[in-house]
């Protein structure tokens, strides 16, 4: 019984493994492509950073659904049709005649890419017991690891021998074998009965996501205070806050919100927003200096991040086979203040730091990321009741994409105008400009990663788990 029970568990993995890889390889990929891309089609990177923050907003967007989805269609099926969809605009993806047609599809991409993160994270909640739970979060995690490990430099080839294209084709195969995986293991379950679509919850959430994200990446292109920046960011942010009313009150919710209800998942929650943060800080001004600084190749960028990502994937099933054992603080407490260290050194890179500087500070941030990001997951999972971790992993991954998405708007911004601004000083040299931006937008990072350090004790505090939220 015990051997067919680790059957069981692997034949499952599998599919949740390949699934969860597939949708963060799309995410890693595409970071390497920036430079190629703005070269292509005549873009600017303000134009440009809509191919990741596009995708991660509709990751965002679609993350509030999934639970709904999942309750009427079950897990197993909505992953199915998830994949497909993502197949098929890859597909559309490499086909692209200009930037418009090719953030189009890449933002339809996401809405499936979203669905499979949240999909596959609920089925370990729902599917294995409580003592498994944290292993398989930290195979799931590794699948989240992996993927960057192979994302940048086998995106960096691609792009540098193949063409930018290559890329969503990549996904093709990947795709369709992950389809048959997910068919023949994953077990058919339904938790839930039919309930009404809530509709206006939906539109609310989708539209103030729209608007916050809009008026944070051309904030510096229209004006901070201009009509424009200042009405998107009021209407997002009233929408915002009538969705949660509404999600509270309504019989039939979109999100079941009173999951907040839990101590630990809040805690948790905030600070994932957080390292969320502080770890698309580096996807994207990593690269961007690499390439645009120090004149790097694809390929060159993709072999100096590997380090780091190969320790990120390392950690990640350690991590998770030692978390019953350590517990979540002192894990997430180690973790956050390795990343505070290493965004504190990137803010003082120049024009002519080591390529091995650079590596080696990836890697430190790499590590403290890994030290976090399985245990907030799981610390906040583990909190409530199988019946509502659809919507507990709907909530984590709309507030985590959602805030990635924004926050890669906002330092794209930032770098945008701290450039500008060293510019207007007098530094002609636009690298050496560049190089100053990038340090400064890695100084807020270190700021944000830093608030983290105190709210991390509030892990130490035992919460109630897995009850009726419905009482």
């Amino acid at each position: 019984m015990k051997t067919q029970k680790q059957s069981s568990f692997w034949l499952i993995m599998s599919a949740i493994f390949f699934g969860n890889f597939l949708a963060v390889l799309s995410i890693t990929t595409i970071n390497v492509t920036f430079p190629v891309v703005m070269h292509t089609f005549g873009a600017e990177l303000s134009t440009v950073q809509w191919l990741m923050a596009g995708y991660l907003l509709a990751t965002g967007i679609v993350a509030p659904v999934v639970g709904y989805m999942g309750d009427q269609l079950s897990y197993k099926r909505l992953f199915i049709i998830s994949l497909i969809g993502f197949i098929l605009f890859s597909a559309l993806c490499a086909t692209a005649w200009n930037i418009e047609s090719l953030i189009t599809f890449r933002i339809i991409q996401g809405i499936f890419g979203g669905m499979i993160i949240p999909i596959t994270m609920t089925i370990i909640y729902q599917v294995f017991d409580r003592e498994r739970q944290a292993y398989a979060m930290g195979l799931w995690s590794l699948a989240s690891m992996l993927a960057p490990v192979i994302g940048p430099t086998l995106g960096g080839w691609m792009v540098q021998y193949f063409g930018y294209k290559s890329i969503f084709i990549l996904n093709v195969p990947i795709g369709i074998l992950s389809i048959f995986i997910v068919a023949k293991f994953i077990p058919y379950y339904k938790l839930s009965e039919k309930k009404s679509f809530d509709t206006l919850g939906f539109l609310s959430v989708v539209i103030s996501s729209s608007f916050l994200l809009l008026s944070v990446s051309h904030g510096s292109e229209w004006g901070w205070g201009s009509w424009k920046t200042v009405s998107l960011l009021a209407i997002g942010v009233l929408l915002l806050s009538f969705f949660i009313v509404w999600e509270l009150k309504t019989a039939s919710p979109l999100l079941q919100l009173r999951v907040f209800r839990f101590p630990r998942f809040r805690y948790s929650l905030i600070l994932n927003c957080i390292v969320t943060v502080s770890m698309y800080t580096g996807t994207l001004l990593v690269p961007l200096y690499l390439q645009t600084v120090l004149m790097l190749s694809p390929m060159e960028t993709g072999l100096i991040m590997l380090p780091g990502a190969l320790v990120m994937a390392a950690a990640s099933p350690i991590i998770g086979k030692f978390y019953n054992r350590i517990g979540p603080f002192k894990l997430v407490l180690a973790g956050i203040l390795i990343i505070v260290a290493g965004s504190a050194a990137f803010s003082n890179i120049t024009a002519a730091t080591s390529i091995y500087t650079i590596a080696g500070l990836q890697l430190v941030r790499c590590l403290g990321i890994a030290l976090c990001n399985m245990p907030l997951t799981n610390a906040a999972m583990s909190a409530v009741s199988s019946e509502y971790s659809g919507h507990a992993s709907s909530i984590t991954n709309w507030a985590r994409q959602g805030l990635a998405s924004l926050s890669i708007g906002i330092f794209s911004a930032l770098i945008v105008s701290r450039t500008s601004h060293y510019v207007g000083e007098g530094v002609m040299n636009q690298p050496i400009a560049m190089t100053m931006g990038i340090d400064d937008v890695f100084l807020v990072g270190t700021g944000i990663a830093a608030v983290a350090v105190p709210l991390t004790f509030l892990l130490r505090k035992k919460g109630k788990t897995a009850v009726d939220l419905a009482v």
